[in-house]
């Protein structure tokens, strides 16, 4: 469907979370480490005041993110994802998952779901430290929408361990480069002045876009 191999309930079982260094080393035995902070990994505060559940245009998926430009830079990414990867509400994959209350992570960057900052996009069939990656083709894809994102996002797949269903915001709180692109990015109103959006994006495929791509920076 949108692998190399079948990802259903299996692929899930199949991926065991890989650690951070920057975690605890009793974590290793049991699969994770609570995150105790009162800020995610990202800066950003952990508050289930902020929070609220949004539909993905396109589909019939909803997600729980932070409230302002955090939601809608990431919902254009799983807009893009649903249309140009694979669809997020088939029930394969695991779907869709965003905020999420459990203190429980495999990697640092794990925190920032609680914060309501980060979205993962069939995290059964890609986990952390899974072996599972995507076709070129739809890494094309991915890269492309981190250029619509102008450096306001990080993809999983360049992380360690890698998770290439995530992506989370690398802007800080109050960041102006945020407020700017998930302003060219909300489709939730009359905002909305990219032509980024479905049915009507650029083609990753072009010259002008792969190099642009090319420039993204990546965590290093």
């Amino acid at each position: 469907m949108f692998s190399r191999r079948q990802l259903l309930g299996a692929a899930a079982g199949a991926g065991v979370l890989a650690l951070a260094p920057q975690l605890p080393a009793h974590a290793a035995a049991n699969g994770a480490a609570k995150w105790t902070r009162a800020v995610s990994a990202n800066g950003w505060r952990i508050d289930r005041t902020a929070i609220t559940t949004y539909r993905i245009e396109g589909s019939l998926a909803s997600v729980a993110l932070r409230q302002g430009p955090a939601a809608a830079v990431l919902l254009h990414v799983a807009r893009r994802w649903h249309y140009e990867i694979a669809p997020l509400d088939t029930g394969e994959g695991g779907g869709v998952t965003g905020y999420t209350a459990r203190r429980k992570v495999g990697a640092e960057y794990e925190s920032n779901y609680l914060s309501g900052t980060a979205i993962a996009l069939h995290p059964t069939a890609y986990p952390a430290g899974g072996s599972e990656g995507l076709w070129p083709h739809h890494e094309q894809i991915v890269r492309d929408i981190l250029v619509d994102c102008e450096g306001t996002v990080v993809w999983g797949g360049d992380l360690r361990p890698a998770k290439v269903s995530h992506f989370h915001l690398a802007a800080r709180p109050g960041s102006e480069e945020l407020a700017r692109v998930a302003a060219q990015l909300d489709s939730s109103g009359q905002s909305l002045v990219t032509h980024q959006r479905a049915g009507a994006v650029a083609d990753p495929a072009t010259p002008a876009r792969r190099d642009k791509a090319r420039r993204v920076p990546r965590p290093r």
